[in-house]
């Protein structure tokens, strides 16, 4: 039964943010739950601001629910004061659109975009009263699946979930909620139902798999039934212009992180940066048609009235032909007051004079990635910027009127020197400097240190992470050196977050116990810093009896089983070899070029 609504009213009353809870947004859905043959909640573990700035979400949202016989409801996190209350009436958590429990959903799905969300995770399973592990469900629980980047990895979670779906989702998720209410038809149980799922491309189901492990490495993967797939490959959207994409997303009641309209320029990067994970999991590269952008831009813009329209990609340069779309979205949206960005640009010339046109007269802040502050080690990562090009683009930038930029890097990168980090200082204090004598109005400069963490299915996937005390010392020389720089704003990331999220990002199935003890000890929002605890982890890893460095901070051979080498990103593992061995031929010193 639903939560009655008088009684979420009576919880709103006392939250923070009760617009997170109601579900009734411009052009939420709906739908009638006794018409519906399959009933699916989409989770994201975050806060709902969060969440609905994901764009994965929208499409989702959209894709099923065009579907007349398919439901799709939303869940997010709640926040600490509906958690209180939620536990204290023990009442479910519910989905927003209907009020029903998660429990009497077909599936709960959850959107995995980050490890720090791990313990939402658990905490929303335990909310929505489905028992944490899989093998404890009973054949009337919802379905647990899993998706997004994570799911990449996903053995951290692996015994919490019943399936994960690999890659992307948009075609695949409508078909196979259709197929699953066949299964159900034939009257399968659970074990049979998901060994027949695991026939689906993509569809990854970790009870039918064994890890095995000698003096506590992973040796093995043992299959438990014959007819499991031996490596799950990834979906793959073939052609952006014919999946389904959102033109009438819902539209929020409260300020959420990236509160605009949105279309995908293409999917992919032709870049490979060797830490980026997200580089090589959307290849290939596909583009969508400038009729399809035009087209749906339009109508995002008619069914949401958003005033802003963001281009998206994971480098919105490369787009071909980039300033003939720009002129046709510029006739398609004439009179709309509609301003576009590109949220990725590279530090070029050609970026700048695009965010100008673009930008329209008006200038906020700029924001580039150099990642590396010597040349030497931008060529070891594949981050193919000079010197010369970051202070030509600088200049044209401030030519062109900016005032603000933001700048980011990463500490702790394979091969890493003391020089590349007290070079992040001389590179900032000569940008400042070139900046002052540039423009004849106050420059406002940002600069975020981040720490590199690394990823599966990237070439930087053997290598370890520095260790806490490494990234708090180099912290601790970038800190030293920005105080002799007045009037820059420094922030880095957390040392020991970064420690956590790599010891998840590189993790196996002997972590799930950690999650469900840090869960019961109070762990939430472990990405947000007024909430995260490193001693209730500390605890948790020591009631586990596991060592969190023997996993962040391991060296993996190229002859190791790795956790995650029996799913497929589409990219074959030679290609990663050549990659870590091409990054350390091309770590040889070289001439700086200054301004």
């Amino acid at each position: 039964m639903p939560v009655p609504d008088q009684t979420i009213k009576s919880l709103l009353l006392q939250v923070q943010k009760p617009a997170r809870y109601r579900g009734n947004e411009w052009n939420a859905w709906h739908k009638d739950h006794a018409a519906a043959e399959v009933k699916m909640v989409l989770a994201f573990p975050d806060l709902y601001e969060v969440g609905m700035s994901n764009h994965g979400l929208k499409i989702l949202y959209e894709s099923v629910n065009s579907r007349p016989n398919l439901l799709m409801e939303r869940v997010f996190a709640p926040g600490t004061d509906m958690e209180a209350l939620l536990r204290a009436h023990g009442l479910p958590l519910f989905a927003l659109e209907s009020g029903k429990p998660l429990n009497e959903f077909d599936l709960l799905g959850f959107s995995l975009q980050y490890e720090l969300s791990f313990s939402n995770v658990i905490n929303m399973l335990d909310l929505s009263g489905v028992p944490l592990y899989a093998d404890h469900r009973s054949e009337s629980d919802p379905l647990i699946i899993g998706g997004g980047p994570c799911a990449f990895n996903p053995e951290p979670l692996a015994p919490f979930f019943d399936f994960f779906v690999l890659g992307e989702s948009e075609e695949c998720l409508p078909d196979l909620l259709n197929g699953l209410k066949e299964l159900k038809q034939e009257d399968l149980d659970r074990k049979e139902l998901l060994l027949r799922l695991s026939e689906w491309q993509g569809v990854y189901v970790p009870s039918l798999y064994r890890p095995v492990y000698r003096q506590d490495k992973l040796v093995n993967l043992e299959k438990i039934e014959t007819r499991a797939p031996d490596i799950i490959k990834k979906r793959l959207v073939k052609k952006l212009d014919s999946s389904p994409y959102p033109v009438s997303p819902v539209v929020p009641y409260v300020q959420t992180i990236h509160d605009r309209a949105v279309v995908e320029l293409f999917r992919g990067c032709k870049r490979g940066c060797r830490f980026c994970q997200a580089s090589y999991i959307f290849r290939p590269v596909r583009f969508r048609s400038r009729e399809k952008i035009v087209e749906a831009a339009r109508k995002q813009i008619s069914l949401t009235g958003y005033e802003e329209l963001s281009l998206s990609s994971l480098s919105s340069t490369d787009y071909p032909d980039l300033d003939n779309l720009i002129d046709e979205l510029d006739r398609a949206l004439a009179g709309e007051q509609v301003k576009c960005n590109l949220p990725s640009l590279r530090l070029d010339s050609y970026s700048i004079k695009l965010a100008e046109r673009l930008h329209r007269g008006k200038r906020s802040n700029l924001t580039f990635a150099p990642e590396a502050a010597t040349e030497r080690l931008r060529r070891v990562i594949k981050k193919d910027i000079t010197e010369e090009e970051i202070f030509s683009a600088l200049g044209d930038a401030l030519n062109a009127g900016w005032q603000g930029f933001k700048l980011y890097f990463m500490i702790g990168l394979p091969s890493e020197r003391m020089e590349d980090v007290e070079a992040i200082v001389d590179l900032c204090s000569r940008i400042r400097a070139f900046s002052r004598n540039q423009s004849s109005t106050k420059v406002d400069l940002s600069v975020s240190v981040s720490t590199f963490v690394p990823k599966s299915h990237t070439p930087f996937q053997w290598e370890p992470q520095i260790s806490m005390s490494e990234i708090t010392g180099r912290q601790e020389v970038i800190q030293q050196g920005f105080k002799k720089m007045p009037g820059i704003n420094l922030s880095w990331h957390d040392a020991e977050t970064s420690f956590l999220e790599a010891v998840f990002a590189r993790g196996d199935r002997r972590l799930a116990p950690v999650l469900e003890k840090a869960f019961k000890l109070g762990c939430r929002f472990d990405g947000w810093s007024e909430q995260f605890f490193m001693p209730l982890w500390e605890q948790a890893f020591q009631e586990a009896s596991i060592n969190p460095e023997d996993y962040a901070q391991h060296r993996f051979a190229y002859e190791d089983l790795l956790p995650w080498d029996h799913l497929d990103c589409g990219v074959k593992r030679e290609i990663f070899v050549r990659e870590h061995r091409k990054a350390f031929e091309d770590d040889k010193p070289v001439q700086g070029v200054t301004e």
